[in-house]
């Protein structure tokens, strides 16, 4: 149960023929049916003591749910002595060990096998639990559930969606840190995934794909970028063109497609501002007589806006392009985001977003042929003018 699978040995161990596809009645998960989660309980700055009430606060208002704490279970048996009945809600699959914070995801992969990160995605790829979540180490996380689970057929590079508020509702952003260095074909198929998340996640009817550059016009951006939108342009999905930072917490799109360098950085700055607006803004509702009276006469809206801006309203980040069902909580994690996270989970199983993605794919699978073919003739046009083969002038034939 805590090793790692191995590839098996064809030669040794002859496999038998593959068994013919399951139904849509097999493979898709009934609405009805209880979804199992299996939690990281060892997993962020406030763990266990967090994660086993936000478990216990999900379970209480949650329906359809079996949530399995993933962990210590003497710690986490500690903690259910402050939660009365959590015993009867809760069930316990215990791990010797957990994954540092500040561990390196090659360390985590190799020496950590017994821990709440290797099991709980363990059980994922064993079919004993839906979802995996965890707001622990992030990197070990991706790390594990990479060679573990795998990535689903046709994507290359899985990706940390992360949703925003904008000022016309919601939006999702991807890459936010899994892939510092991205290609053109990485971004396209963040832009497959992202609306597919976009669609049946955040309830979007057509989503409008963005890709974050530095200008709206076609021309605009580096290699990668300008390759990804011709590629974004031939697919199926509604793609809306570049987008500018400037842009991105207006509306403009409800997908954001970028590097996860380029991500990781906004979502960073983003996260900056919010926090000096907060604090600017209690100095001054605070400072005197007529700032309270304003705050008592705007708390209203004031609470509106802050729940807005809160992250734990969503808890957790989706791992799109993993070949099962992973997210990843902020390390700071309070109750609230945990039972967010366990809802937002339930929400992926129970509509089949990794099913919709691999349908996207087919769909827009000619678009990948036609790049990587595009891609060996500009690579064999190179070459021929290097040795003296080409003419300069005269572009090759097809």
């Amino acid at each position: 149960m805590n090793e790692l699978p191995e590839t098996p040995d064809d030669t040794q161990n002859p496999q038998p023929a593959p068994a013919a596809p399951p139904s849509d009645e097999t493979q898709h998960k009934d609405k009805d049916d209880r979804v199992t989660i299996a939690l990281d309980a060892m997993g962020g700055d406030n763990a266990p003591s967090a994660i086993v009430e936000g478990a216990c606060q999900a379970a209480d208002s949650i329906d359809g749910l079996k949530i399995i704490l993933v962990g210590d279970e003497n710690a986490i048996l500690s903690e259910f002595e402050k939660h009365p009945g959590a015993e009867d809600k809760l069930i316990i699959k215990h791990a010797q060990d957990a994954v540092p914070m500040d561990e390196s995801p090659s360390v985590a992969l190799r020496k950590r096998r017994k821990s709440s990160i290797h099991i709980g995605l363990k059980m994922v790829d064993d079919a004993e639990a839906d979802t995996f979540i965890s707001a622990g180490n992030t990197g070990a996380v991706m790390a594990v559930a990479t060679v573990m689970l795998r990535n689903i057929e046709g994507i290359d590079r899985a990706a940390i969606a992360v949703p925003l508020p904008t000022q016309k509702g919601n939006a999702v952003l991807l890459d936010a840190g899994a892939n510092i260095v991205c290609k053109a074909i990485h971004l396209y198929q963040f832009g497959i995934m992202g609306s597919m998340y976009a669609q049946y996640i955040l309830d979007t009817q057509k989503p409008r794909i963005g890709l974050l550059s530095i200008g709206e016009e076609d021309s605009k951006g580096n290699v990668v970028t300008k390759e990804a939108l011709e590629m974004l342009t031939q697919s199926s999905v509604n793609f809306i063109g570049n987008i500018e930072g400037k842009l991105l917490y207006k509306g403009a799109a409800d997908v954001i497609v970028c590097d996860g360098f380029t991500g990781n950085i906004a979502l960073k700055i983003s996260e900056s501002l919010a926090e000096m607006i907060g604090v600017e803004l209690k100095g001054i509702f605070s400072q005197n007589w007529r700032g309270k009276l304003s705050y008592a006469l705007l708390r209203p809206s004031m609470e509106k806006f802050k729940k807005k801006l809160d992250h734990s309203e969503v808890g957790g980040a989706p791992l799109l392009g993993i070949d099962g069902a992973v997210f990843i909580s902020h390390g700071s994690s309070t109750p609230k985001s945990i039972r967010s996270a366990i809802s937002g989970a339930k929400k992926f199983i129970v509509e089949n977003v990794n099913d919709h993605i691999r349908e996207s794919l087919a769909q827009n699978q000619d678009i990948v042929g036609i790049s990587k073919k595009e891609m060996r003739k500009g690579i064999w046009s190179q070459m021929k003018r290097k040795i003296g083969l080409g003419h300069p002038d005269k572009p090759e034939e097809a």
